[in-house]
Parts: structure tokens; sequence; C-alpha cells
């Protein structure tokens, strides 16, 4: 299966197309930084790992929509104090200039953060991303409790890389954001990358909360070899779970064709009515 074959995948399921809840679009500058870290990850991750989609923003933009993705966010991301409210307004406005982005936001544990939240929550954003991992920051932070607390009161989902992989950070694993889990239960988040390596505990929330969900990014593609055996493992679960699986991708930071992400799902064997609940339903029902 190759990229030209995607709207034949969705439209053999009788969807209007795709809804994909981690793509990243960010300003250049930034896009170039994440690029050259992974263009530098071979010794932290054992493999290479090069750029599919290293292409100018606006053909980026054509070729996530020439494959039918109906409905995408930018999942900025901020690493470092001072970032936030800068990539917030870059995010507002390429969702104002592209209907089909959701409008994204990101914070960081720093003094005014849960006032910045407030203000692009007012604003209309419908999802944030939080990545511990690359932040190296304690999800557990007392500057985050207000933020997470807002999140939750307000339904708006955040999407949350805190797994360990490809590589673990300071506070990766499941018990610190289970701590979050705890204090905040009605949080609405969605586990990036299903927790990668620490799926069963990561599928644990998602069994345990109302509103814990996971994406499918990078899951049980072949670049990190063989995955079969595990999507197997897996499947019960994630069949259990079908209306808390989302679609993701890491597009364009992925070495493979977007399209190998959704022949991995397919290859699950979970049916139609599975395929179509992450590809579009549960999306259409976290968004709007």
């Amino acid at each position: 299966m190759n990229d030209a074959d995607v709207p034949a995948f969705w439209q053999r399921l009788g969807l209007p197309g795709l809804i994909d809840l981690h793509v990243h679009f960010m300003p250049d500058r930034v896009m170039d930084k994440v690029w050259a870290y992974f263009d530098s990850a071979g010794p932290l991750t054992g493999r290479e790992w090069p750029i599919r989609y290293r292409l100018p923003a606006a053909e980026r933009l054509a070729h996530v929509r020439a494959l039918g993705v109906r409905l995408f966010p930018s999942l900025v991301y901020a690493h470092k104090p001072g970032m936030a409210s800068w990539l917030n307004a870059w995010a507002g406005e390429f969702a104002a200039a592209n209907a089909d982005v959701v409008h994204t936001a990101t914070f960081f544990p720093e003094p005014g953060v849960a006032s910045y939240v407030d203000d692009v929550l007012t604003s209309g954003a419908r999802l944030f991303k939080a990545h511990v991992q690359v932040g190296g920051y304690d999800p557990r932070d007392p500057l985050l409790d207000d933020v997470w607390g807002r999140l939750a009161d307000a339904q708006v989902p955040v999407v949350v890389h805190v797994g360990s992989g490809p590589a673990p950070g300071a506070h990766t694993g499941p018990e610190p954001f289970g701590e979050v889990l705890r204090r905040h239960p009605t949080l609405t988040a969605v586990i990036a990358h299903m927790g990668m390596p620490e799926y069963d505990e990561f599928l644990d929330f998602a069994e345990q909360y109302d509103n814990v969900h996971v994406d499918t990014t990078m899951c049980f593609v072949d670049t990190f070899g063989d995955q079969q055996e595990l999507g197997q493992q897996l499947a019960p679960r994630l069949a259990g779970l079908r209306d808390k699986v989302l679609l993701g991708t890491d597009f364009p930071n992925i070495p493979h064709d977007y399209a190998h992400q959704l022949e991995v799902l397919d290859r699950l064997g979970l049916g139609d009515d599975w395929l179509r609940a992450v590809c579009w339903d549960n999306g259409v029902r976290l968004i709007r």
C-alpha cells in the first residue's frame, strides 16, 4: 500500500476521509530544528530516521489533503520557558488561515502558564499538545496543576507524549502522568503513540478513566522491525477500546509512507467498524 492507495482505503470504509490527530505543522525554524533532531537520532534510537516528507509547508499541506485527511492539528509543543505563547499565536493564525486545521495550543511549566492557557481557550483552541519527553518537565509540576484542571473543566483534549519511546525522558512512563490523572480524573487526554513502549500501563488508563484515549502514531509500523506479534497481542484490548482509539501518524516526521500506518492498522484484523471509528468517528466526537 502506498499513498496513492489511501483514498481507496477510506472510500472502501464508506468514510468522507480521515481525521488524523497527530500531525505536526510548526514555524519553519522550529520544524527545521525538529528535523535536525531526527537527523541525529541514530545514536539515541539505534536506527536512522530519514524524514519521509521533508517538504515546504505548502507542499506538505497539499499532500495531506490529497490523502483525504479532512481534519488535522498543528501539534506545536514547547520545550523551554517563554516559547509556548508565541507558538500559540502562530498556531492560532495557522488554524485561522486553514479551515481543516484544528486550533492547537501548548504550554510549559512556567509563571503565567494558567493565564495564557485561559487566553487560548477563550480564543477557541480545541486541542493541546504536551511533550513531556522533549520538554523534560514533570507533568506533576505544581505550576501545571491548574492547567490540567482548566483543560478537564473545559473538556478540551490534550495530546500527551508521556511514554518512554523513542528514548526515556526524566519524567516519562506511566507513574508521573498517572498521578496527574488521579488528581484530574475527568481530564480528556490522548496518550500519544499509545504510550510506547509502556503500552499495557497506558491502555490501563484508557480502560480506567472515561476520558483517556490513545492514538495510533507509529504503532505497529515495520520501521521498527516486525511488529505483527505486538499488534496481535494488543488487538483484543484495542477492540474493547474501539471508541477510545484515534488515528495518529506523526506526519511529516516519519521515515515511511503515510499509507503504511493505515496498512498496519488494517492488518490487526479488527474489522471495518473498528477502522471507521478510529479513522473518523472518534475524531469527530472528540474535536467537534
